[in-house]
């Protein structure tokens, strides 16, 4: 519905579409959730997904050791399914392994900078990105 509804027409639009997850954190997720209950679950995800889905231009993957990530959750130790040590770090592979197949999509960035370094070097880097489409565009 999100796709048919926002990213489709402001595509169509000619507009930036800017998304905190996307297809990435799908097929992450879903994979580390499916291995051990369907034959090889990253092959049987792009066939379902295939012919619908978008792959993003750019996709910034900031990367955490698990532990580390786990220390900023702040629940007083009440921990969800994805907030494990060992999923976060399943995901984080699989996260991974989707950068090295396709590195010129891939931006990856140590989570472990200041935010604020991170926010002003992603905006720099989409900056960066979009005025070059802009420039590939203009007669």
């Amino acid at each position: 519905m999100h796709l048919k509804t926002i990213v489709w027409p402001a595509l169509d639009d000619g507009r930036i579409v800017i998304s905190d997850r996307f297809t990435d954190s799908r097929f992450a997720y879903q994979q580390v959730t499916l291995s051990g209950v369907i034959d090889d679950p990253g092959r049987w995800l792009a066939a379902l997904h295939e012919g619908w889905s978008l792959t993003p231009d750019l996709t910034f993957l900031l990367i955490i050791p698990p532990a580390r990530a786990i220390e900023r959750i702040d629940r007083e130790g009440v921990l969800e399914h994805f907030e494990r040590e060992e999923v976060l770090a399943a995901v984080q592979q699989v996260y991974l392994s989707r950068a090295r197949v396709e590195p010129e999509r891939f931006v990856l960035i140590d989570a472990e900078e200041e935010m604020e370094e991170i926010a002003s070097f992603v905006a720099e880097e989409i900056r960066r990105v979009c005025g070059s489409q802009e420039a590939h565009r203009q007669p």
